[in-house]
């Protein structure tokens, strides 16, 4: 059987670009970068021209870009960084009840340590209302976190309008692009944000890699203490390959020109699937503000892990989840208020690249023969 991937939400393959530039850095600059001789000279310049591709990217100055490990680290420096260097007054963090665990969890830390959270509720489509947000917002409010485009279900959310909210109240507002960087503007200044967050994996650079955007003149307490790299606030000697890495996939994401034909063919996926089994199918997330290559549908009545494991051949992810021995709805879904028959069906397919016809085609008939 031939192998469909249709799971580039959850992690993308190393594009050969990247591969390329990871294979220059690998071999020709392998000095530690805060070295003063001519290998960390080396090193330290591919460093700071890959960082300038990011800033690109996004809009921003380079020494407003901090290298970390992947999404997860700097969206736990975005949230805990701040939180830990205003320590003398109490702190109030607004988030909503869609965000990824990267946030999740680290609210819920921070929320042992005595922050009070408050978690905006979505509507059916996973957006926020910015007036909620207007009304959540208090004296003691120190950071807004809320992701640019849910993972699961695609809806963007709108951000600029929050931000601006942000704004007249002097909070700065983080945001966990993650998933939207590379497959739509991601400028941090047409955003308005004051912290974002990139994953390389998820944009065709290798895992262990991302970065963290940092508005000047924000001050974060580093989580990793050491050394004075990335300019005090990451410390641990930076990866000129994985730098390289992520700043060839900030480059190549200045081109969004693929995201026409993923369009296309997910809007085909979704009209066929829609076609052939009318109300047996139903679309979950956002019809219009959605990442242009996520769909995620829901098989009416049915369960997504036995429905992905009838259709093996084809990667994707379900909306539901075995723990302990009970079947689990997402807890997006949930948040989403869908119901249980529809959400323990729910599959999502991401597109990618490389996608064809072809693909989807051939997809096609392996679900459908599994709903038959």
């Amino acid at each position: 059987m031939r192998r469909i991937y249709l799971d580039y939400n959850a992690s993308t393959p190393v594009h050969p670009e990247v591969a390329r530039a990871m294979h220059a850095a690998e071999q020709g600059s392998y000095g530690n970068p805060s070295s003063t001789h001519w290998s960390g000279s080396e090193a330290k310049s591919i460093l700071e021209r890959s960082r300038a591709q990011v800033a690109s990217l996004l809009g921003c100055a380079p020494q407003e870009v901090v290298f970390t490990s992947g999404g997860s680290e700097a969206s736990n420096l975005a949230l805990k960084g701040l939180y830990f260097s205003i320590r003398d007054r109490p702190a109030h963090i607004i988030t909503s009840t869609i965000e990824h665990p990267s946030i999740v969890e680290p609210c819920r830390f921070l929320e042992r340590l005595g922050a009070r959270i408050t978690r905006l509720s979505v509507e059916r489509t996973g957006r926020v209302d910015p007036e909620d947000l207007q009304r959540a917002i208090s004296p003691d409010t120190i950071l807004i976190s809320l992701m640019h485009a849910n993972n699961e279900v695609g809806t963007i959310q709108p951000i600029e309008a929050c931000a601006s909210i942000a704004r007249a109240h002097g909070v700065p507002l983080h945001t966990d692009a993650a998933q939207s960087v590379g497959k739509i503007p991601t400028a941090v200044d047409e955003l308005g944000v004051s912290m974002l967050t990139i994953a390389g994996h998820k944009m065709y650079a290798p895992k262990g890699v991302g970065a963290l955007y940092v508005r000047s003149g924000l001050q974060l307490e580093s989580l990793i203490h050491g050394a004075g790299h990335e300019r005090g606030r990451r410390a641990g000697t930076e990866s000129a390959m994985l730098a390289a890495a992520l700043g060839m996939a900030c480059e190549l994401a200045l081109d969004l020109s693929w995201t026409v034909g993923a369009r296309e063919l997910r809007d085909y996926l979704w009209t066929s699937l829609k076609k052939r089994h009318g109300e047996a199918v139903i679309l979950n997330g956002h019809a219009e503000y959605r990442l242009p290559n996520t769909l995620n549908v829901s098989f009416v009545n049915r369960v997504s892990a036995d429905l992905l494991a009838e259709i093996g051949g084809v990667a994707a992810s379900g909306g539901s989840a075995c723990h302990s021995g009970r079947v689990e709805l997402s807890p997006v879904l949930a948040a989403m208020k869908v119901p249980e028959h529809e959400g323990m069906g729910a599959v999502r397919f991401s597109l990618g690249r490389d996608t064809t016809r072809l693909d989807i085609d051939e997809a096609l008939q392996l679900i459908n023969a599994a709903l038959r």
